[in-house]
């Protein structure tokens, strides 16, 4: 048998507003962005597949299951701007056929630099899923899939029972995506990777006119999870819930796809689908992955070069948190706040120079007009943290 593993990662960032150097304003957020942002992705995406999911949780019942996370600062953005899409996900918790992970409340890239931010995040986030959607998780993503043997040891000790990452072939090898493994010295926690692939058939490729293997059928995609049989045991699918309405239009039939897709998948016999704990439950590692070196799932190289991969990407992360100790101390509620948001990997994401196969990706959502201005910008509003943190001493 072959477990689909759905995943959806949903996240939106807050915005920085301009920001130039003689500004004082500590109003670093651009909020008629963000708002208008978060309205739009919630009518494009949320609100329509949430309902589509409902539909198909109660046709399917418990044989239909999926896994999310929600970042805390996308619940705080739909709180204020579209609450109606926020009750949507806590209406399909009530079904008890989604569960829900913890991660990093500001989709942080804390573990690299802070770890005791990277853990206090972390809990900030579990009381979040657990006040919002009453369930304490048992399953981890770090931001962006980044992930190595240190974080499964971390998060190892911090007590979840699965982290989640990406399906990197220099990390794998011979062996397939399509099994639970678990990381060295960590027989407490396994680790689901992303069958990046198929994953990506859906996730990039669905509307793509010139793909090989356009238009996706259901019966095809339900082939190639078919095949997995006797060679594995599940089909991990992570990907952004952006995907659906937004990164692939409504126009492009990916919504019927997706309320096609269940059906077509257990009508085999041989075939179900499993939350990221339920396939915890049932099946066994085949054995240990060893990622001594961080990997992610962004781009073609699978590392976190989207984030560190130039100078001004290495000097904005360092420099925001070389103040914890200063903004923390300071005990001003609202400045600790403007700093966790300024931590957000896709502040340091809009500062990347690759604008080659990934340039499209970059550009997506991008408020800059060169991750010069977008670095530039970044740094004008960190002086201003940084001086109101010296402020305070």
């Amino acid at each position: 048998m072959a477990s689909v593993v759905f995943y959806f990662q949903v996240h939106q960032p807050y915005r920085l507003r301009r920001y130039s150097i003689f500004d004082s304003d500590q109003v670093y957020f651009d909020h008629p962005r963000n708002e208008e942002i978060i309205r739009k992705v919630a009518q494009k995406c949320y609100l329509p597949t949430n309902e589509l999911l409902l539909r198909l949780f109660q046709k399917h019942g418990e044989a239909f299951r999926v896994s999310f996370s929600l970042t805390g600062i996308v619940v705080e953005q739909l709180r204020r701007w579209a609450p109606e899409a926020l009750e949507s996900f806590v209406e399909l918790a009530r079904t008890g056929c989604v569960e829900f992970c913890a991660e990093t409340y500001y989709h942080s890239m804390a573990f690299l630099y802070n770890r005791d931010e990277f853990v206090q995040q972390t809990r900030r986030h579990c009381e979040l899923v657990k006040d919002l959607f009453a369930q304490s998780p048992r399953v981890f993503r770090n931001t962006e899939l980044t992930y190595n043997n240190d974080v499964a040891r971390v998060v190892e000790g911090m007590g979840f029972s699965a982290i989640l990452t990406e399906g990197a072939d220099h990390v794998l090898g011979y062996r397939s995506p399509n099994h639970l493994y678990n990381p060295p010295n960590c027989p407490n926690l396994r680790m689901l990777m992303k069958n990046y692939r198929l994953s990506d058939d859906i996730a990039f490729r669905f509307g793509r006119t010139d793909w090989a293997e356009y238009p996706l059928t259901v019966e095809k995609f339900t082939s190639w999870v078919d095949q997995i049989n006797g060679s594995g045991n599940v089909c991990n699918l992570f990907m952004d819930y952006e995907t659906f309405g937004e990164h692939q239009w409504n126009e492009t039939g990916i919504f019927r796809f997706l309320e096609e897709l269940p059906a077509a998948v257990l009508a085999t016999g041989r075939n179900d689908f499993l939350t990221i704990s339920q396939a915890v439950d049932r099946y066994p590692s085949a054995g240990e992955v060893d990622v001594p070196h961080m990997i992610s799932w962004a781009d073609s190289e699978r590392d976190i070069s989207a984030w560190l991969g130039n100078s001004m990407q290495a000097n904005a992360l360092h420099d925001v948190y070389a103040i914890a100790h200063e903004v923390l101390a300071s005990g001003d509620e609202d400045l600790i706040e403007d700093w966790r948001r300024l931590q957000t990997s896709d502040h340091f994401y809009y500062m990347c120079t690759k604008w080659f196969a990934d340039g499209d990706v970059h550009r997506y959502f991008n408020p800059y007009e060169s991750p010069y201005d977008a670095y530039i910008n970044y740094m004008n509003i960190l002086d201003n943290v940084r001086a109101r943190a010296a402020h305070k001493r």
